[in-house]
């Protein structure tokens, strides 16, 4: 499977799990993959980690 991620993502869908399947703080886990805590926060809600379509706005 090919896995097509935007240049600038910084997290893959492994990462994603990750961050889901921690107990660590978000704080810590911000740290460890040099993430904001909003990005771990973000991620640790949502319920699937495949990567996000987002349109142009055009």
């Amino acid at each position: 499977m090919d896995i097509r991620l935007h240049k600038n993502a910084r997290t893959t869908p492994a990462i994603r799990r990750e961050l889901q399947a921690s107990t660590l703080p978000n704080k810590v886990l911000a740290a460890q993959y040099n993430l904001s805590v909003q990005t771990v926060r973000k991620w640790r809600r949502r319920e699937v980690v495949k990567a996000c379509i987002q349109s142009s706005g055009t």
